[in-house]
């Protein structure tokens, strides 16, 4: 049996085509990485504001509290003993103190989950480059595999423009030049 002469781009086919799925496994855990991290710093988000929800109804809370307070402060009568204001003057300050106290950590739990969302949004941008990549490095992976079978080299250089892009997608997840 005669053996056939194996053309010399097909090695570099063979190159390119690793290459090529180096890169892909690479944006596949890139981009599953980045996707991860957005759902976690999104669950961490939604926490912070489930914790800010409760510390708002905390608040309105004691909002209505202090609303019937000076209600019935405003409403004694005239000839009130004067220990029994200053009891209501007294739990006013107390229940306005808490009101304060609670805008405060809302404020805090605000920034925290402000904070969360920007990593997510982050993770998202970066990781949407790798998802563009697999797809355009799969595409070339393919066709490069049509003209290997095929033993067609016009073929193989309709997948190194396809590659290109999806090198550039590769190289942007990490870089985010566009």
């Amino acid at each position: 049996m005669a053996e056939e002469k194996k053309e010399p781009w097909l090695n570099y086919l063979a190159l390119t085509t690793v290459v090529l799925a180096v890169c892909a496994t690479l944006s596949t855990f890139k981009g599953g990485g980045f996707s991860t991290r957005s759902v976690i710093s999104q669950a961490k988000a939604s926490d912070q504001w489930a914790y800010y929800q409760s510390k708002s109804i905390k608040g309105n809370l004691y909002d209505l509290e202090a609303e019937r307070l000076r209600f019935e402060l405003d409403n004694l009568p005239d000839n009130a003993a004067p220990s029994l204001r200053q009891h209501y003057q007294a739990q006013l300050a107390r229940v306005a103190d808490k009101v304060q106290r609670y805008a405060g950590e809302r404020k805090v739990i605000e920034q925290q989950a402000r904070k969360l969302e920007a990593e997510r949004d982050a993770a998202q941008r970066q990781g949407q480059p790798f998802g563009m990549a697999v797809i355009f490095l799969q595409v070339a992976i393919l066709i490069s595999s049509i003209a290997g079978l095929l033993k067609r080299k016009q073929i193989w250089l309709l997948a190194l423009p396809v590659a290109v892009l999806g090198l550039v997608y590769f190289a942007d997840g990490f870089f985010l030049f566009f």
